[in-house]
């Protein structure tokens, strides 16, 4: 069934063992971040045969259930709303916060529930998501914490390049490395997870730039490099796997057409005002798969002769003119996929999921 998702495990595996030498090298814990592939079962698998990765890390309370047999710690990654604070003190080991208001409740769940709860204390450094941003009021709400009877602060953490675009560098980590030193000394806690973003601070172990990693930060949180073999500023690894998940489509319908729309042009079904260039009839072929399905911003077809026009909720518009008529209705695009197309994919229950297993399994 179309459209399909590849995925391919043996490259998975590849890319995750070759990111686990880099970071183990470097002395530092990995949190291996699930919600990208919606916790699928056999990449969690892949996860879970590796020892060197420490933390399973997902942003959604419904994947943390899915593999509460794991024997590796469990991290909620998105701050808790109040509604989910007694599942989350049931289905996960730690949970990142910047509420206190969130934390009171949390010590009341684990106390209900014979639990101490560990916890993450983000710092905003500057992308202006979510975190303390003045320095007092999280020093206020650490003070509270050490109060706590079933609550403990383990660490701090940061997130950059989700909302603000803002790169992870040495001035910005080093400020997290540099308020957990004053943690240290003013309330004399020992905070084993000094948690430095996600993949896009990879980079800074490469040490090509002049920039590396601050000492004090010792985790990271790994999603989409394990996938894409990418890190910030789309740069990718040499020696890992760009192509490990593929996406495919069936062409349902393939004609000549023009390329400007005929008639007084308003808003799209999703409130936007489309822009065309007027080149004449063109070759235009509709696969059957659409927004609901995938975001087609993230889609690269494998030939690059095709050109993505657009999509509605139900279908992907190509232009195959320059295609030299090689395809026809009936015939499958492969399409290579970024984060955001990635995530969507398996999310969506529309989208059929195929493995490509691991040699000799």
């Amino acid at each position: 069934m179309y459209p399909k998702l590849l995925i391919d495990l043996e490259k998975l595996d590849h890319n995750i063992h070759t990111l686990v030498q880099k970071m183990r090298s470097r002395s530092l814990s990995i949190t291996a971040i699930t919600k990208l592939y919606d916790a699928d079962s056999q990449i969690v698998q892949l996860f879970e045969n590796i020892p060197e990765i420490d933390y399973f890390g997902d942003s959604r309370i419904e994947n943390l259930k899915a593999y509460q047999h794991t024997k590796k710690k469990k991290i909620l990654t998105r701050i808790p709303m109040h509604s989910e604070t007694a599942d989350v003190v049931k289905y996960a080991d730690i949970s990142f916060n910047s509420e206190i208001s969130t934390i009171r409740l949390l010590d009341g769940h684990a106390a209900e529930q014979g639990k101490t709860h560990e916890i993450v204390l983000l710092i905003d450094v500057g992308d202006l998501r979510e975190g303390f941003y003045d320095e007092d009021e999280l020093m206020t709400a650490i003070r509270e914490v050490t109060t706590l009877k079933h609550t403990k602060l383990i660490g701090l953490g940061v997130s950059v390049m989700c909302y603000g675009g803002v790169i992870p560098d040495e001035t910005n980590l080093g400020k997290l490395v540099t308020i957990s030193e004053k943690v240290k000394q003013e309330f004399g806690i020992e905070l084993p997870m000094i948690t430095g973003g996600n993949s896009s601070s990879l980079y800074l172990l490469e040490n090509d730039l002049g920039l590396t990693l601050p000492q004090g930060i010792n985790n990271l949180r790994i999603g989409d490099a394990f996938a894409t073999g990418e890190t910030s500023f789309g740069r990718k690894f040499p020696d890992m796997h760009g192509d490990v998940f593929t996406l495919e489509a069936q062409i349902v319908e393939m004609k000549e057409k023009p390329s400007y729309p005929i008639g007084q042009i308003g808003v799209d079904a999703f409130g936007k005002i489309p822009e065309f260039e007027d080149k004449g009839l063109r070759i235009k072929g509709i696969l059957a798969v659409g927004r609901q399905d995938i975001t087609p911003d993230g889609l690269y077809p494998e030939d690059a002769r095709l050109k993505i026009l657009g999509a509605s909720s139900d279908h992907l518009i190509i232009d195959f003119t320059d295609s030299e008529g090689d395809y026809q209705v009936g015939c499958i695009i492969k399409f290579r996929l970024h984060y955001g197309a990635v995530l969507q994919a398996f999310t969506s229950k529309y989208v059929t999921k195929e493995y490509i297993e691991i040699s000799g399994e």
